[in-house]
């Protein structure tokens, strides 16, 4: 998007447009690699949380996004306001099938890595470092079972207070950055 369209979007009334990627550009972005970050999202429905994640993905350098077709928060206004217009800056993939998309990726160098807050491992002593892919689930159900056997693993953040968990994008940001660190 032209840094004009970019400027004057708030202003538009002209529906947001977005051209979703494959998983195979992400594939093709991340070729050659060391590092790299891919963030799956099983089934997040909320355009205030998936715009955050957007946000926070391309703030930290990941290589894209993907979510299922079916079942998920679709890229419009409310995302590219929620984003600040990273979305403009981040390839997101919308696949068919989640759990074969991991797999493809899987088959590409890449561990997955599941966040789940009833996970034995916490992320201090996960493998998060090189090309990753991690996949949050929904607040409300987590990462579905096939989801979750898919994982190479899975981790959680810990935790000292009272509340049951982070909200997703909140726990994404927390995680995206830990990726960074160790791959700093």
């Amino acid at each position: 998007m032209s840094d004009w369209r970019q400027q004057s979007k708030l202003f538009d009334d002209a529906p947001y447009s977005y051209e979703y990627a494959t998983l195979f550009d992400l594939i093709a972005l991340a070729r050659g690699k060391e590092q790299a970050l891919i963030v799956a999202l099983d089934h997040i429905t909320d355009v205030g949380n998936f715009g955050a994640v957007v946000r926070s993905a391309e703030v930290v350098g990941a290589t894209g996004i993907v979510i299922p077709k079916k079942r998920s928060v679709a890229v419009n206004d409310a995302v590219y306001r929620t984003s600040a217009g990273a979305i403009d800056y981040l390839k997101v993939a919308r696949e068919p099938n989640l759990v074969e998309s991991l797999k493809r990726l899987k088959d590409e160098g890449f561990w997955v890595g599941g966040a789940h807050q009833e996970a034995a491992q916490d992320i201090w002593a996960s493998p998060l470092e090189g090309r990753l892919v991690v996949v949050l689930g929904a607040e409300d159900n987590g990462l579905s079972r096939l989801v979750r056997e898919t994982c190479d693993f899975e981790f959680k953040l810990p935790q000292r207070g009272f509340t049951q968990s982070l909200n997703v994008a909140q726990a994404a940001t927390a995680i995206m950055y830990e990726w960074l660190r160790r791959c700093s």
